[in-house]
């Protein structure tokens, strides 16, 4: 339009300025407008250049039509108003006449904050309880349409030719339960998301937990009946849920306390980090370091990709034990714990990897690797010995 609201809230502001010409105002040229943004928005362009320039001494009163103008919350205002305070910046709005050069003002600015804050508090929760009535209702309510559909009326319309890619995803999953597999294969066949890009993990993972494909609608946890076709059927849903969970308790085993070089193992082909993983077959658990580049990556090219933890973990410390063995080691223990050299000799060229706890393993390990990068063919250890002090003093607080 050619006259819309921005240019009578910019017409409202200058004859407010104009009106204080007396008091020496003078209106700059700069025009501050986030036509488009929601004032409870604060990473708005204008508005950060509106602050870039008062912190610059460019602006000394900020004159708005409507306080909601600037912020509707009234924790990001309070946060604005310490800034203005700071950079000596009095803040004016002209339909409510609101001026923060006076303490009557600063009143009135705080009362008409907390309306405001309370009016978008009103509305959000106005338009969640109509989603939440809307999906009770079995009806979409926008956002990204599931893969295999398409919007029609406001409702969710099945696309023939994506229903067998559909059930391909499920069916796979039930024959590999390897959705990174999944998702090669789909690439490899030039098939694309909903948003045109390639697939990967989360993308099939989003596919197979969306209870649209059976006609159903999630909403916090519930689910009601969708009025929309369902694509898989129950028996098959109810199979890949089994998997799913089963997967997930297995995903979801935690870090051992004994996972010593957490942080500091490397793979040295895809120079990325190794993270501790771990399996359980026939009641026993397996721990692994693997290859975090080549867990993410769609096409396994990592020679590496894992490799056993206690053995890597034994032969660090197979290769630590000589440094602790050392003289100037033993003689610095010695100094620092009144012991006498034979028996702190005796306990550091003992079996370290069988005697230590393993929290007192990856202790020592945490203190004293610096790295490890595992190759195909060598495994390269970087001690840290300038925390040699740190070891001798650890080794006096446990030997008072």
């Amino acid at each position: 339009m050619e006259f819309n609201s921005l240019d009578a809230q910019r017409d409202a502001g200058e004859a407010y300025i104009a009106s204080q010409a007396a008091n020496g105002w003078v209106c700059l040229p700069e025009h501050y407008d986030d036509g488009g943004f929601s004032g409870g928005n604060m990473n708005r362009p204008a508005l950060k250049q509106l602050l870039k320039d008062c912190e610059a001494g460019k602006v000394d009163v900020i004159v708005v039509y409507k306080i909601d103008r600037l912020s509707r919350s009234l924790f990001d205002f309070a946060e604005l108003s310490k800034l203005f305070e700071k950079w000596n910046v009095a803040f004016v709005s002209v339909t409510q006449e609101i001026n923060t050069h006076t303490s009557t003002g600063r009143m009135m600015l705080n009362i008409l904050m907390t309306f405001a804050q309370f009016e978008r508090e009103m509305i959000a929760t106005r338009i969640k309880d109509k989603m939440a009535a809307t999906r009770k209702r079995g009806k979409w309510c926008g956002g990204q349409k599931p893969y295999g559909y398409c919007v029609v009326d406001k409702k969710l319309v099945v696309e023939p030719e994506k229903v067998p890619i559909v059930r391909r995803i499920f069916d796979r999953y039930l024959e590999i339960q390897s959705p990174k597999q999944i998702a090669k294969e789909l690439n490899t066949d030039g098939i694309k998301t909903v948003t045109n890009k390639n697939w990967d993990r989360q993308r099939v993972y989003s596919v197979l937990n969306n209870h649209a494909y059976i006609g159903e609608v999630f909403y916090e946890g519930k689910v009601y009946p969708g009025e929309h076709e369902a694509i898989i059927e129950r028996a098959t849903w109810d199979t890949t849920r089994r998997f799913l969970q089963a997967n997930k308790r297995e995903r979801a085993m935690p870090f051992h306390i004994d996972d010593a070089l957490h942080g500091l193992i490397r793979c040295g082909h895809c120079n990325g980090s190794m993270m501790p993983t771990s399996s359980r077959r026939w009641g026993r658990v397996y721990r692994y370091y693997t290859c975090l580049r080549d867990k993410e990556a769609l096409a396994s090219t990592c020679p590496i990709k894992s490799v056993p933890a206690g053995e890597i973990e034994n032969l660090v410390i197979s290769h630590m034990t000589p440094i602790l063995q050392a003289p100037e080691v033993i003689a610095g223990v010695r100094q620092q714990t009144g012991l006498k050299e034979t028996r702190i000799a005796d306990f550091l060229k003992s079996d370290l990897t069988s005697i230590l706890m393993p929290i007192e393993r990856k202790r020592l390990m945490q203190l004293l690797v610096d790295h490890v990068t595992v190759n195909e063919d060598t495994i390269n250890i970087e001690f840290r010995t300038e925390n040699i002090k740190s070891i001798q003093e650890a080794y006096r607080d446990q030997n008072p």
